[in-house]
């Protein structure tokens, strides 16, 4: 038995939807426990493209529950959405469980997530507009509303009636927006309760039972280590926990239920949205990795930002989650490249920096410090060994894990579940200590 976190080790977009696929087949349960519709996970199975915003990819294997935990907020239209959407494809929601302390995004998140970024100006910190900030501010105002009041019409009417009027006042007389018409949501959202309803529990309790029975259980997060409220590049972060410790608060367990956590990483770096970002490429390479990578957002569409490998912030990843393993993907979109770049440190007013800096002004100064690396100028894409891989490929990999001191178990070469080399167990190999490079005799064999 174990339970497994998978996290993103950058700005999110690391492809952890495809790996939390791959994982899940060895799941009985996996847990999304952060995040709302601002997060997108892409994945292909049999040529069928599923592009899930709040199920976990889980769903896709018939024996596998789901569970949206109360750290997640909900729009129960794009969640009904995303049944409709799998059910079109042939895929079952039968085992999907929402947690009735979640929370719910309402049609006024949404209209002040977008007048507010627009009223910031220059300042505006790049948000998808989908109402997630403003939803988790009424969670912490403790006016929010969750999927148990969604499920009690007489609660749901008598709390939006009175939140629905407070929030007019801020859209019409501060972003001089109409105002909302209490009873129209209120009827909207009870048809969203009449659909969600079945799938309504106490999720603590469903997982906590899950652990007592020994069941294997996968927590999925959304966005990365960077965007996380309290440790990422504050303020351009998302508003909630996607490190490892988040996966406790949102899914309702303790810290000793977790076994091992999995960072998944690009073989470079991307990020959407402002903020800054030491190795961002300008002109034609970080053109080509974008064209290279499909590097555009599953929620919003919008143009990812790509640069090198930044170890620095790896590193930062490794210590913030207590990462056990790494899943390299997108390797092959370096294929055509004579030469790769990896940051291993920055420089800060002509000092060099080993360590992530948490002062965002510093980190806006920061100067990658560059090694250089040997491309392999071939396709990876049909590599299903570690043997397969050019000796340039296998060799930068081999740095990668030296400089995060973390071995790397998965290495993705595609979207497809199959384009992946598995190099150890990611979920029953051993603890850190025996893996990561040098361990000395009788480590297994690893990066």
């Amino acid at each position: 038995m174990a339970n497994v976190v998978v996290i993103g080790a950058q700005w999110g977009d690391e492809g952890k939807g495809k790996i939390t696929d791959l994982l899940s087949k060895s799941a009985d349960i996996v847990v999304r426990y952060q995040g709302g519709v601002n997060a997108g996970h892409t994945v292909v199975v049999q040529g069928k493209t599923f592009k899930l915003h709040l199920i976990p990819s889980g769903i896709l294997y018939p024996d596998t529950d789901c569970i949206i935990g109360s750290g997640t907020v909900i729009d129960p239209q794009v969640l009904i959405g995303e049944l409709d959407q799998l059910a079109a494809l042939g895929v079952s929601a039968d085992r999907l469980l929402i947690s009735e302390t979640a929370h719910v995004t309402m049609p006024y998140h949404r209209l002040i997530d977008l007048a507010s970024e627009e009223k910031r100006g220059e300042h505006k910190i790049g948000t998808t507009g989908r109402g997630i900030g403003p939803t988790y501010a009424d969670k912490s105002e403790r006016m929010g509303i969750r999927m148990l009041d969604l499920m009690n019409p007489k609660e749901l009417r008598k709390k939006l009636h009175w939140t629905i009027n407070y929030k007019n006042v801020i859209l019409e007389r501060l972003y001089e927006l109409p105002p909302l018409d209490p009873e129209e949501v209120t009827a909207q959202y009870e048809l969203y309760a009449q659909r969600l309803r079945p799938y309504v529990v106490d999720c603590s309790l469903k997982i906590y039972e899950a652990v007592e029975q020994r069941r294997n259980i996968l927590f999925e997060g959304a966005q990365g280590t960077l965007l996380d409220l309290d440790h990422g590049t504050y303020p351009y972060v998302t508003s909630s926990n996607p490190v490892a410790g988040g996966a406790c608060v949102g899914a309702g367990v303790g810290p000793t239920m977790i076994d091992r956590v999995i960072g998944v990483a690009k073989a470079y770096t991307t990020r959407v949205g402002e903020g800054p970002f030491p190795t961002e490429l300008d002109g034609n390479m970080g053109e080509l990795l974008c064209d290279r990578g499909a590097e555009f957002g599953t929620t919003t569409g919008r143009k990812r930002r790509c640069g090198w490998f930044d170890a620095v912030i790896g590193r930062y990843a490794v210590r913030i989650n207590g990462i056990d393993c790494l899943a390299i993907t997108k390797l092959d979109v370096l294929d055509t490249l004579p030469e790769i770049n990896v940051c291993i440190a920055y420089e800060v007013d002509g000092e060099p920096r080993q360590h992530f800096p948490s002062n965002s002004r510093i980190f806006q100064n920061c100067r990658p410090v560059y090694k250089t690396l040997p491309g392999w100028q071939q396709s990876t894409e049909d590599c299903r060994n570690l043997e397969d891989l050019p000796p340039q490929a296998l060799n930068y990999l081999k740095f990668l894990a030296e400089l995060m001191e973390v071995p790397i178990a998965l290495v993705s070469l595609g979207a497809s579940r199959d384009q992946t080399i598995i190099v150890e167990d990611p979920i029953h190999g051993p603890k850190r200590g025996l893996l990561y490079p040098g361990a000395g005799v009788g480590a297994n064999p690893i990066i």
